[in-house]
């Protein structure tokens, strides 16, 4: 890597560090590319150049806090157990401790995925395929256990599974809830859902 690079790859960093920082002390629409630009202690026009827009760098900065959560995941998967419930709950509740941690910039990576920007840049919540694979691959084993059925609709319930788990931090906007909290009303949620897939 020549020193051109090196600079554009440290100035990248600092970019994604300072907007990930002020997207959750002030809220992503509050943070703007000056103040993102301030921070990181480059030039707005440094930032331009690096990132097509604030969504892309939300969604550069969420990769990279995903792909730190999945690490994770690649080492706690071989050793859920339990039901199929069972495990889904508690790979929700893995990803709530992690996302409260910084709730207001997963908050902002929720709102994203309304906006209708088309930029190819930018990868919102419930476009994570790592995420719909990980649920699917557990609802697939569940029918080797034989607790679910083999006719269910894959792709449907991992939508519908997504898509609770992302509404449940509409209490953590709302009121402050917390991991737990929020864990505590995925698991009633999975369950009701459980019952559609259990074998007839």
């Amino acid at each position: 890597m020549g020193v051109r690079d090196e600079q554009k790859q440290a100035t990248r960093e600092r970019v994604l560090e300072a907007a990930r920082d002020l997207f959750n002390e002030t809220g992503y629409e509050e943070t703007t590319i000056r103040a993102i630009a301030e921070r990181a202690s480059v030039s707005v026009g440094s930032v331009f150049t690096t990132f097509a827009s604030k969504a892309e760098v939300l969604s550069h900065v969420m990769e990279r806090r995903l792909g730190d959560l999945y690490a994770e995941f690649d080492r706690v998967l071989p050793f859920l157990r339990g039901s199929t419930a069972d495990r889904l709950c508690s790979i929700f509740a893995i990803h709530y401790e992690f996302e409260t941690r910084r709730v207001r910039l997963f908050l902002a990576h929720i709102a994203a995925s309304y906006s209708p920007s088309n930029d190819p840049g930018v990868t919102p919540y419930g476009r994570n395929e790592r995420l719909s694979d990980m649920l699917e691959q557990v609802l697939q084993e569940g029918v080797a256990r034989g607790d679910v059925r083999p006719d269910l609709d894959f792709p449907l319930t991992v939508e519908v599974l997504k898509a609770c788990y992302a509404s449940n931090y509409r209490l953590a906007a709302a009121r402050g809830a917390n991991a737990a909290e929020m864990s505590a009303v995925m698991d009633r949620q999975v369950g009701l859902i459980a019952s559609g897939w259990a074998p007839r």
